[in-house]
Formats: C-alpha cells, sequence, structure tokens
C-alpha cells in the first residue's frame, strides 16, 4: 500500500513568502517566542551554517554581514495557511494524517505505481497554485520509508522536481541511496539511539535495514524493531485517522518580560485558558480536568527560583470558557508565591471527552446550559469572522503588559480585517 507523505519546505519562512514576494532568494529566519532563536531557515541560511535553534543573538553579526532577514513567528497566519494546504491536500486521498502543522500523510491504496510519480507533481503544483507553499512530496510502503523518501525528495538524493517514489527504484538501487544516508536521519532515531547504533557499527540507513529485527529489539525495544521492518516496506505502523480527537490540549507562552504581580499572572491564566477553550470547542470536546503552572526564568541564575503546578478537577466536563477560567485561576491562587520573578505560566486541558458522550446530571440545568452553549458559539463566530480577540473574557485583560516579545512580527494577512494584503 503506498502512503504518500507531502511536507513543506522551510514552512514558516515559505509563509512569509508568500505575502511578501520580495523575500524569494534572500536570507530568512523566523525566530522562536519573545525573538528568542531560529525555529525555521531559509535554504540560503542554512548555507551560512545558522543551526536550528541557534539563538539571534550570537548571529546579528552575521546577519548584518549577509543580509539575513529576521521575522517575529506569527502562529495565527502560519496555523491558517496550513489549515489550507490540508484541505487542499485531503482532495487527494479518501484517507489523510495531519502529522504537524507542516506535513501529512495520505494513503494512496489502489493507485497504479507508474501514475505515483506524476501524482506527486500534481500534487506540488496544486498547493503552489492554491496556497502558494513549495512542498515536497516521498512514497513509499511504509511512513518511515515515505518520511524518508520525503528526506531524499528536498536533499535532491533521488526523484524528480522535489517527488522522490521508492517503488521506481530497485532494490539495488535502494541499497545504494540508503549507504548514502546517515542513520539518524530516519524517522524516531535520535540522538542516543544513533550513538548507540554506531558503537555497533551500524551507520547508515542501510546498515539498519539489513539489522536483524529481533537483534534489534533485543538491544533496544519493540520501537525500534518496528522501525527496520518499516524500512523493508514492512507497514507496522497505521495511518490515524486526520479526524481523531486531542486528548489533551496545551497552551503555554513566556512572557516578553518578567512578572511579579498576582493580577498579571492571573490575565496570563485566562487569556490562555481561553485560547485553549476555542480549540476545545473546535475539536466538539469537553475536558474534564486542567492544570495549570507558573516558572521563573532557569537561566537566571542570580534569581530565586520557584516552579509549580495544581491539577483542578471539574464538577463537570465543560468547554464553557468562563468555567474553564474560574477553575484555571483557583489553581493558580492556590500555587502563587510572592517574590518571585515569573516567565512562563500555561494551561492543559486534560481528560478530553466528546461532548457528546457527556451523561447529565439530576442537578443540570437544560435551559441554561443551552445559554451557554449559544454564548460561547457566538463569541466564536465573532472571533472567527473579525479576527482573535475581538470579544474575549474580562479576565484576560487589555493591555498585556506580559505579552511575548515580537518585535518584527508580519501582518495577520488572511484573519485580520485590517491587516489584509493590499494592492497596488
Amino acid at each position: 500500500m503506498p502512503i504518500a507523505l507531502v511536507d513543506c519546505n522551510n514552512f514558516y519562512v515559505s509563509c512569509e513568502r508568500v505575502f511578501n514576494p520580495k523575500l524569494e532568494g534572500r536570507p530568512v529566519v523566523v525566530l522562536s517566542n519573545n525573538d528568542g532563536c531560529a525555529v525555521a531557515r531559509s535554504a540560503e541560511v542554512k548555507a551560512l551554517g545558522v543551526k536550528m535553534g541557534e539563538p539571534w543573538f550570537k548571529m546579528k553579526d552575521l546577519a548584518k554581514r549577509h543580509g539575513i532577514i529576521a521575522y517575529s513567528s506569527n502562529y495565527t497566519l502560519y496555523g491558517d495557511l496550513s489549515a489550507r494546504v490540508m484541505s487542499i491536500l485531503s482532495n487527494f486521498s479518501p484517507k489523510q494524517e495531519v502529522y504537524s502543522i507542516d506535513e501529512c500523510f495520505l494513503d494512496l491504496a489502489g493507485f497504479e505505481s507508474s501514475t505515483l510519480l506524476a501524482y506527486g507533481q500534481t500534487i506540488r503544483r496544486a498547493v503552489k497554485q492554491g496556497v502558494g507553499i513549495p512542498v515536497c512530496v516521498g512514497i513509499a510502503e511504509s511512513k518511515t520509508l515515505a518520511k524518508l523518501a520525503n528526506h531524499c525528495a528536498k536533499k535532491s538524493y533521488a526523484g524528480e522536481d522535489g517527488v522522490c517514489d521508492f517503488g521506481r527504484l530497485t532494490n539495488t538501487d535502494l541499497s545504494v541511496l540508503f549507504s548514502r544516508i546517515p542513520v539518524g536521519d530516519v524517522w524516531g532515531v535520535g540522538r542516543r539511539i544513533t550513538e548507540k547504533l554506531g558503537v555497533m557499527g551500524i551507520e547508515t540507513v542501510e546498515d539498519l535495514r539489513c539489522a536483524d529485527s529481533d537483534w534489534i529489539r533485543q538491544q533496544f525495544s519493540i520501537v525500534v524493531e518496528r522501525t527496520v521492518k518499516e524500512l523493508n516496506g514492512i507497514p507496522c505502523i497505521e495511518l490515524e485517522d486526520a479526524g481523531t480527537p486531542r486528548q489533551q490540549i496545551m497552551v503555554s507562552r513566556s512572557f516578553g518580560m518578567p512578572v511579579t504581580t498576582l493580577d498579571e499572572l492571573e490575565e496570563s491564566v485566562a487569556y490562555f485558558t481561553t485560547l485553549a477553550s476555542e480549540k476545545l470547542r473546535q475539536d466538539g470536546s469537553v475536558a474534564s480536568s486542567l492544570c495549570v503552572h507558573v516558572m521563573t526564568n532557569p537561566f537566571s541564575e542570580s534569581e530565586p527560583q520557584y516552579h509549580n503546578s495544581r491539577v483542578v478537577p471539574l464538577g463537570q466536563p465543560s468547554d464553557d470558557t468562563n468555567k474553564l477560567i474560574k477553575a484555571s485561576l483557583k489553581g493558580l491562587r492556590q500555587m502563587y508565591r510572592p517574590g518571585y520573578r515569573y516567565k512562563k505560566t500555561g494551561v492543559l486541558l486534560m481528560a478530553l471527552q466528546p461532548k457528546s458522550s457527556v451523561q447529565p446530571t439530576l442537578f443540570d440545568e437544560p435551559e441554561e446550559q443551552a445559554k451557554t452553549d449559544h454564548l460561547m458559539q457566538i463569541m466564536d463566530r465573532i472571533n472567527q469572522k473579525m479576527g482573535k480577540g475581538t470579544l474575549t473574557i474580562a479576565a484576560s485583560g487589555t493591555n498585556k503588559r506580559w505579552a511575548m516579545r515580537r518585535e518584527s512580527k508580519s501582518p495577520n494577512y488572511t484573519t485580520e480585517w485590517s491587516e489584509l494584503p493590499e494592492a497596488w
């Protein structure tokens, strides 16, 4: 059963280029929260030797010499463009697994093997024309091989114009190709496993593919054994339904400046709870409990350190922003300690379940619940149409002095009426 992995190239950078074509061919980086380090690099920046996660302050001199353009992360824009890409890709297969914000698997069972390369090119053209994002496509008989094929397409190891179909290669061709690729490039093989494999003389993908799977299981785990089988074209990892509901929802951010007061911590927790609640309703789920956490900056060794978390159970599973904020603030107040400079807070919604499966209790008031549901629907609709945060809960504040620093953020071209691109 052939599987395709479609992966957006340098996704965050590509999103910035969609609305600013002048960035094409120029070195561009996108920075993490509070403009800390590089989380996306254009090919031109990679060629300069900039590593993923490299702090921005360390590369400022390099940026001046080579004209590197830095953007603050704009997750609202990236999330919207990702949804558009995934919507287009859903037309190319009856079964799609959205693996991350910039990649997804497509089930190509039933397609003629001779047509898969051309089909991959069709996929690339459709996404480029529909959204403006360049993608690469890897096609193979298992998810691990499809990931590897995509890697080869990006590195131009094999394939044509950003598409690599391992089904077109003979076993000898695959052996030669895999002998050139370090074993650390295999999906799921991390640094520690790579080091241990190296001690055992397994340094390339071909070495791992030819290893005895039973012996690998004894030395590592059943997970690495499955990787060996997948490299040999034996599917062991099922394609998951794109509609599989999340089991947890986390919203957490570092502050743009240290926070010391309970009032500002409460604002941040209320705001993050609001964002998490919106995601909860989008999934059609409710939460049975939540966890709120706070922490200081562990890198400020001269300052006193404190971190803590509280789990707050809900009497009845809910997706009501007001109820969830009330619970999260209760947890925050229980663990707040004055005298610290807090750097980060976050909210984790837990024990999620479909809203339709919640059993009513004797104490439920159907009319009140209907009013609450209607209020949440109106709030979500307004924010979706007019922009995130147009209608919000007062507890989340208005000034947000603690908001993360994003000095070079691009406009929200696709989700804010006031920031629509203008044509001259």
